[in-house]
C-alpha cells in the first residue's frame, strides 16, 4: 500500500517536472520566434551542460600545455604569471559585453545577428557580413589548431614514452591529424542529447587534469625555483631588443586559450532557458578558465627549473620536458595522456560550435552551398552536413602543418578572426546601438559603454600584436604569415560583398511569419 503511494508521488513529480521544462522550452521558442527564427533543434543542453561546453572549448590544461612556449620565450617566469593575468582583465570585458548581447538575443546566429541588430539600418547588412565571415574563419582555423595540438600531444607523448627512440615526423603527424578529424566528425554527427551528456564528461576531465597538474607541479617542484624568481624573474629569448614588447608577445597564450566562449551563444537554440544559461555559461567559462589558468601557470613557473635548458628541448611541446623532470616518467605520461584525451574532446566541442555557426549563416543564405549546410537531419535533429563541411575545411587547412611557420600563423589567424567577430557587435552596441538593446536577464547597465569601450580598444591592440613575428629579424621559417591568411579571407569576403552580396544579402533572414507571434502561447509542449 505504502509502495503504491510512493510510485504515485514520484510519477506526479516527474509529470510536474516535465510540464515545467515544457513551459521553459515554450518560452525559449517564443523568444526565438520574436527574433525571427523557428525552433529546429531539441533543447537538450541544461545550464550545467552549457557551462561544461563553454569550458570544454577553452580546455585550460590543454591551452597551457600547448601554449607554454609563448611565455617561456617572452620573459620566462615573469611572463608566465603576469603575461596571463594582465590580458585576462580585458578579455573579461569582451566576455561580459558578449554575454549581455547573448542574454538579449539567444539565437544560434549569435555574433553576426548581434551586429546586424546593433548597427544602423544602413550598415546592418555589411556589419553582419563582416562578423559572419570573420567568425567562420576563426571557427574553422581554430578546429585545425586544436586538432594539430592534439596530434602534437600524441607524437610528443610517444617520444616521451620511448625515451626519445621514436620521433614521428610531419607526415605521421598529418596522418594523425586527419584521423582525429574523421573520428570527431562521426562523433559530432550524433544527436543533441548525446552531445550534451558528453560535455559533462569533458568537465570532469578538465578538472582532473587541471588540479592534477597544479598540485603535482607545486608539490614535486619544491626547492627548484624560489618564490621571488617564480613571480619576478624576466628572461627575454624572443630576439626582440625591447623587453616590454617581448613581454607583450606572451599575451598570445591567453588570447589563444581564451577563445571559443561564444559557443554558448551558438548552441542557444539547443539550450533550455537560453536567455539565462548562455550569458552565465560565457562568464563562468571565461572566469573559471582565467583563474585555473593563472594557478596552473604559477605552478608551471615554479616547475620551470631552467628556461635556457627547456628551450633546447627536442620535444615538439617543451612542457613535456618539464613534466618528465618534475614528475618522473610514469607521472608525466599519466598526466600527458589525460591532457591529450581532453584536447581531443575539446576539438569535438569546437566542431559542434563551428557547425552551428555555419548552419546559422547558411540559414540566412550567406555561404556558397547554403542550401546544403542549413539542412537539419530528421533523425538526430542536428546539422550533420554542416559538421562534415567544417571538418573538411579544417582538414584542408591542416596541410599547412608541413610548415611550422605557416601553421603557427594559422593559430594567430584563428584568434584574429574570432576576436574581430567578438568585438564588431560590441562596437556597434556602444555606438549606433546604445538605445537599441532590449536587456535580457544579464545586463551591464550603466557600465555597458565603459566595459564595451575597453573591450574594443583591447582587441584592436591585440589584432596588431598578433600580426607581428616572434623575432625581430625574420626569414621564411620565422615569419608570421597570419597577415596573409587574414588578408586572403578579407579580400575574398570584400570582393564577394562588392561584386555580389551587397545586392542580395540583407543580414539575418526571418524564417517564420512574425504574425504568428500572437499564437506562440498555444504551442504544444515538446
Amino acid at each position: 500500500m505504502a509502495s503504491s503511494k510512493i510510485v504515485d508521488f514520484n510519477s506526479e513529480s516527474l509529470d510536474d517536472s516535465h510540464e515545467t521544462l515544457s513551459a521553459v522550452h515554450q518560452a525559449d521558442n517564443s523568444l526565438l520566434r520574436k527574433l525571427g527564427y523557428k525552433s529546429e533543434f531539441k533543447r537538450e543542453f541544461s545550464l550545467v551542460e552549457t557551462i561544461s561546453f563553454s569550458l570544454a572549448i577553452m580546455a585550460v590544461s590543454c591551452g597551457i600545455t600547448t601554449g607554454y612556449s609563448y611565455p617561456l620565450l617572452s620573459g620566462g617566469h615573469f611572463a608566465m604569471v603576469w603575461g596571463w593575468f594582465i590580458p585576462c582583465i580585458f578579455i573579461t570585458c569582451v566576455a561580459a559585453s558578449m554575454a549581455e548581447l547573448a542574454s538579449s538575443m539567444p539565437t544560434s546566429a549569435g555574433l553576426y545577428y548581434f551586429s546586424a541588430k546593433m548597427a544602423s539600418e544602413k550598415r546592418s547588412a555589411l556589419a553582419s557580413w563582416i562578423t559572419g565571415w570573420s567568425n567562420i574563419t576563426g571557427q574553422v582555423t581554430l578546429i585545425c589548431s586544436i586538432n594539430f595540438s592534439c596530434a602534437e600531444l600524441i607524437t610528443t607523448g610517444i617520444t616521451m614514452a620511448t625515451d626519445g627512440a621514436v620521433v614521428l615526423g610531419s607526415g605521421a603527424t598529418f596522418g594523425i591529424l586527419i584521423a582525429i578529424h574523421l573520428t570527431q566528425a562521426i562523433l559530432c554527427s550524433a544527436g543533441t542529447r548525446i552531445l550534451a551528456r558528453m560535455t559533462v564528461l569533458v568537465l570532469f576531465v578538465i578538472m582532473a587534469t587541471t588540479f592534477g597538474a597544479i598540485i603535482s607541479l607545486l608539490v614535486c617542484s619544491r626547492g627548484m625555483v624560489t618564490p621571488k624568481d617564480a613571480f619576478t624573474k624576466f628572461e627575454n629569448n624572443t630576439g626582440w631588443s625591447n623587453n616590454v614588447w617581448a613581454f607583450i608577445l606572451a599575451f598570445t597564450s591567453p588570447m589563444w586559450s581564451l577563445t571559443g566562449y561564444d559557443s554558448a551563444a551558438h548552441i542557444a537554440e539547443e539550450t533550455s532557458n537560453a536567455a539565462r544559461a548562455a550569458p552565465i555559461s560565457i562568464m563562468v567559462g571565461v572566469l573559471g578558465t582565467e583563474i585555473l589558468g593563472w594557478l596552473m601557470y604559477i605552478a608551471a613557473s615554479f616547475a620551470t627549473y631552467s628556461v635556457p635548458d627547456i628551450l633546447q628541448s627536442k620535444l615538439a611541446l617543451p612542457m613535456g620536458d618539464v613534466l618528465l623532470t618534475v614528475l618522473g616518467k610514469r607521472g608525466a605520461l599519466a598526466l600527458w595522456w589525460s591532457i591529450a584525451i581532453l584536447q581531443y574532446l575539446c576539438g569535438c566541442s569546437q566542431c559542434i560550435d563551428a557547425s552551428r555557426v555555419v548552419f546559422a549563416f547558411s540559414r540566412d543564405d550567406a555561404l556558397p552551398g547554403s542550401r546544403w549546410w542549413k539542412r537539419v537531419n530528421r533523425h538526430t535533429q542536428t546539422p550533420i552536413n554542416a559538421v562534415w563541411f567544417v571538418m573538411l575545411l579544417s582538414a584542408i587547412c591542416g596541410v599547412l602543418s608541413f610548415s611550422v611557420a605557416a601553421f603557427d600563423s594559422l593559430a594567430s589567424a584563428s584568434v584574429i578572426g574570432l576576436y574581430i567577430s567578438y568585438v564588431t557587435p560590441i562596437y556597434y552596441r556602444i555606438t549606433s546601438g546604445r538605445d537599441k538593446l532590449k536587456p535580457g536577464p544579464f545586463h551591464l547597465g550603466r557600465w555597458s559603454r565603459l566595459i564595451g569601450t575597453m573591450a574594443v580598444l583591447w582587441v584592436a591592440f591585440m589584432v596588431v600584436m598578433l600580426l607581428f613575428p616572434y623575432t625581430q629579424t625574420t626569414n621564411s621559417q620565422t615569419m608570421n604569415y597570419s597577415v596573409v591568411i587574414v588578408m586572403a579571407v578579407f579580400i575574398f569576403a570584400s570582393a564577394s560583398w562588392v561584386l555580389s552580396a551587397r545586392y542580395w544579402f540583407t543580414g539575418p533572414v526571418p524564417n517564420t511569419d512574425v504574425k504568428v507571434e500572437s499564437l506562440s502561447s498555444e504551442e504544444k509542449p515538446e
